[in-house]
């Protein structure tokens, strides 16, 4: 069950298959509904109103704004989806709450990352909350579980990825300061270790988010976001490259060899 406008909106143009558009009584048709009912009524959606009790019992939630979907599976991708593109990717090293999943699926979406790995184990999957939370990003996203991060991690180097994972202060360097390396691929760890230490030592460089407040660390989706955010801001500024999209100012420290012409 996929509830609430812009959840549904976004899924009923993703690629899920969808089985049932459900509408809450009494519910006001404004454009957005009635542009979901014919797309529903053109693509031969069963549409079933019912009383708003019930749906609050079927979607489990009273925060579904009189608007559901019945549909199948998320459909995730291989990795060879994602490796056999070019841009940012998001690796997601064991998030387990679907709040920060979702928000970095939407900023992900924001942000025009290419493809996110993330582990088969341990982690969240696509569940109805991470759809709404995203507000229905994750249906325009390519998403990849993968049995091992550490061997997706050498399939993307291979393939001509930098990997830089966020770190504490102590052992990155400042995100805003020096040179990342593209085309790259942020990890992000989980909400209470971060980074696993071997996820870390396949890293070829580590970022620190630099804090001045009292707090002693942002959680994983605000930091997610402000490092993809900050990848995106380097993007548009970057005019002049060289072989392998590497930008020609700056000097970073990473575990891999860089030739500058």
């Amino acid at each position: 069950m996929i509830y609430g406008r812009n959840a549904v909106v976004e899924t009923i143009h993703g690629k899920r298959d969808i089985f049932r558009l459900i509408l809450a009584s009494g519910i006001r048709e404004d454009e957005r509904i009635k542009e979901l009912l014919d797309e529903g009524n053109r693509r031969g959606i069963e549409i079933e109103r019912m009383e708003r009790e019930s749906l609050d019992f079927l979607t489990n939630t009273t925060h579904h704004q009189g608007i559901a979907l019945v549909v199948g599976p998320y459909p995730y991708a291989d990795l060879d989806e994602i490796v056999g593109t070019s841009g940012t990717v998001l690796i997601l090293d064991h998030i387990q709450d679907p709040q920060n999943f979702g928000t970095l699926l939407r900023a992900a979406e924001a942000t025009g990352v290419t493809g996110v790995i993330m582990p088969q184990d341990r982690a969240v999957a696509v569940t109805p909350a991470v759809v709404n939370t995203s507000s229905g990003a994750v249906e325009h996203q390519v998403i990849a579980r993968v049995p091992n991060l550490v061997r997706a991690i050498e399939v993307l180097k291979a393939k001509g990825w930098w990997i830089a994972g966020l770190a504490g202060a102590e052992t990155g360097q400042n995100i805003f300061e020096g040179s990342i390396p593209t085309p790259v691929a942020v990890v992000v760890g989980s909400e209470g270790g971060g980074i696993s230490p071997l996820v870390a030592k396949n890293c070829d460089l580590l970022l620190s988010i630099p804090m001045v407040g009292r707090i002693a660390s942002l959680n994983a989706s605000t930091a997610g976001a402000i490092a993809l955010y900050e990848v995106f801001r380097r993007n548009l500024n970057s005019s002049q490259t060289v072989t392998g999209n590497l930008p020609l100012a700056g000097i970073f420290p990473c575990k891999r060899s860089i030739a500058v012409f």
